[in-house]
């Protein structure tokens, strides 16, 4: 490529991060960087699908609000979002509260239906699934993923077909989402900001001044941030609405999450039973009286004994092995999904879990390589070690000098940062598949010192910021102005914070060590991560409920572990260490790269996991699946023709793949 050349930009003197050396400024091919809208800081494990939710809302017919669902101790559903059901359960905020009183949660639960009703001896139960975080919402993965989630768990037969394709042992499930404590469309909910507008005006002002690592003086605006925004924030949660009450802040951290878990699961016992009792009504006004009573005997509540399916990925690992760890004898099946070593989560304790992604990056300049000019933008002649060199390159120049944007007829002006290369390259290491061609073609367009696009992108990420009829009329810090939605970000502070409460005391030089470190790690991402670190900086709060360890457990039925190859923020070696921790469990590698089984599709993998959930039965261990598409490159030419079933789970999991919203992330 021709270097980069324009009028007006000049390079100054490269610039030094405090305690960090940085590499030499040098002559670059490429102009600058790469842009995508995040939340800053959003979550420790987390998928990006989980900071999109906003943008892409499943919308009903008929307008829904879950203010038209009372709460209820029982799961009643109503019909919503054109095909789901939605109830909304109370449980206790402190289940150690002896004498049963106290404020309450109303947990949000969508429910994907089965393909057969709760009384057909095919009725698989209801499986339960968490997308990742902390603080993602389940309403929403179920929304937009539950009905490929059921073509991996259900049965491939179409339950509706008669003869001899109708088997018994074949099973259907429900696929049940819901919105943890604190997220979402779960009540009460919090705000660490009096309204939209203030909460945006912050939001703005943290992307224009720029992520740790893009300047000297970032380190303190990042640090001094954080205690403007937690001393306040974890003020407000550990502060009681009334002298005796729970604070909300003591009770949004993992245990109880677990716990509500174990309610969901009962309670849907209970319904379930009162769903076989109608059905035995109507079978014996129809048919007679059922000496045997079958429909009744299927679907009885084992009350007390109801027990756990479940799918998490990422944090919801740490959720699925922190309910194992309390409730070892209430497992069914657990899928365990791009895999945090929750000592490493909960107490600090172990490497860091970013060790893999520079290797995912040097995959990027394999597949680079090998796909060529044509198929890939961003390539340059000598091999993987030439497009890394000048991708370094790229970044050291944007680190010295950001690329200003002209307005256009649709936004006004912007300027391309050292940061924003950061954020869409950390996206890229999550979602190769995706995020790895949008890599390789805005800086191909950037090497000719194009901007526009990026401008474009980032601009249109935003949204508005003015609060509400409602909340103007109640004023400041009141109910009116929470928009549950757009308090993603802060809702995973929360939780993380409250689970880890050996980040509130880390030090300036033990914070720099351990940034330091974190650097050697990883240089791609080193740095990100190393704010997430920081994100509880001047947080004071403490749960009621702490689990310390270990995290470990016989559980009734086997765990199944599944981890890539190469992860960015859950590494392999952190699935191995787990699976050790609960005996007899089972380790599935899929050979690929990024974050969880969404990063690239497998058929090898979900149907194993579809054999898990059908009967129980694990893979052998040391079972190693192919990944069925590869970045730039395309299908594997060694991917033999595909059954009808299986090209209809392939289909699901590119649809899946590609519904993984990367290109309107919010601000």
């Amino acid at each position: 490529m021709e270097p980069f050349k324009s009028t007006g930009y000049t390079t100054p003197q490269t610039r030094h991060v405090p305690s960090f050396k940085r590499r030499p400024w040098r002559e670059v091919t490429h102009g600058t960087a790469i842009a995508l809208i995040t939340l800053a800081g959003l979550a420790w494990w987390t998928l990006p699908f989980h900071a999109a939710t906003r943008e892409s809302v499943v919308r009903p017919k008929e307008e829904f609000s879950w203010d038209q669902v009372t709460p209820s101790q029982s799961l009643a559903y109503h019909d919503c979002f054109d095909g789901f059901q939605c109830a909304r359960l109370e449980v206790p905020m402190d289940y150690n509260r002896s004498d049963g009183q106290g404020r309450r949660f109303a947990i949000a639960v969508t429910r994907l239906p089965a393909k057969v009703p709760v009384t057909d001896p095919r009725y698989g139960g209801a499986i339960l699934v968490n997308p990742g975080g902390p603080g993602g919402s389940g309403i929403a993965q179920v929304l937009h993923g539950g009905r490929s989630l059921q073509i991996t768990v259900d049965a491939e037969a179409d339950p509706t077909v008669k003869g001899p394709e109708k088997l018994s042992q074949d099973k259907y499930f429900d696929i049940i989402g819901f919105d943890p404590r604190g997220v979402n469309n779960t009540t009460p909910g919090f705000s660490c900001f009096p309204n939209l507008f203030s909460q945006r005006n912050w939001e703005l002002q943290v992307a224009t001044e720029g992520m740790l690592g893009s300047s000297e003086d970032a380190f303190w605006r990042t640090w001094d941030r954080a205690i403007a925004l937690n001393t306040g924030c974890s003020a407000s949660l550990t502060t009681p609405p009334k002298d005796g009450e729970e604070a909300l802040g003591e009770h949004l951290n993992t245990p109880p999450v677990a716990r509500d878990m174990l309610e969901i699961v009962e309670r849907h016992g209970e319904w379930r039973e009162k769903q076989g009792l109608a059905g035995q009504r109507q079978h014996d006004r129809v048919h007679g009286h059922d000496l045997g009573q079958s429909l009744v005997a299927r679907t009885r509540w084992n009350r007390g004994h109801e027990k756990l399916l479940y799918w998490g990925r990422s944090y919801g690992t740490v959720l699925g092995s922190t309910f194992a760890t309390l409730f070892p004898d209430r497992i069914h099946r657990a899928v365990l999904d791009a895999v945090v070593d929750a000592d490493k989560y909960y107490l600090g304790d172990g490497p860091n879990p970013v060790e893999d992604a520079d290797a995912i990056f040097d995959q990027f300049t394999q597949y680079c390589s090998a796909a060529g000019a044509e198929n890939c933008p961003f390539y340059v002649q000598g091999g993987p070690a030439a497009i890394k060199e000048t991708y370094l390159a790229l970044e050291d120049t944007l680190y010295n000098r950001s690329l200003p944007v002209r307005s256009s007829t649709t936004r006004g002006p912007e300027i391309v940062t050292w940061s924003d290369l950061k954020i869409i390259l950390r996206i890229a290491m999550y979602q190769p598949l995706q995020a790895f061609p949008l890599l390789a073609k805005f800086a191909s367009e950037l090497a000719k010192g194009n901007g526009s696009a990026l401008a474009d992108l980032k601009h249109g990420g935003r949204s508005p910021s003015c609060p509400s009829s409602r909340c103007l009329q109640a004023g400041p810090w009141s109910a009116e102005c929470q928009v549950p939605e757009h308090n993603e970000a802060y809702s995973s502070t929360a939780i993380l914070c409250a689970d880890a409460e050996y980040l509130h005391s880390i030090g300036e030089e033990e914070f720099r060590s351990s940034w330091e470190t974190l650097r050697g790690d990883s240089s791609m991402v080193g740095d990100y991560w190393a704010g997430l670190l920081m994100s509880c900086v001047g947080w004071d709060m403490k749960p009621k409920w702490k689990l310390t360890g270990p995290f470990a457990a016989n559980t009734s039925h086997p765990l199944l572990f599944v981890s890539n190859t190469l992860d960015p923020v859950t590494p392999l070696r952190s699935a191995r260490k787990m699976s050790r921790n609960f005996p007899g469990s089972v380790l599935l590698q899929q050979d690929s790269e990024g974050h969880s089984t969404l990063a690239a599709p497998s058929v090898c993998v979900h149907k194993l996991i579809r054999q898990y959930f059908q009967t129980g039965e694990l893979p052998p261990p040391g079972t190693v699946c192919q990944a069925d598409i590869k970045p730039f490159l395309g299908a594997s030419p060694t991917i033999q023709e595909r059954s009808a079933g299986e090209q209809r789970l392939y289909d699901a999991l590119m649809e899946e793949a590609e519904r993984m919203p990367i290109a309107r992330l919010p601000l």
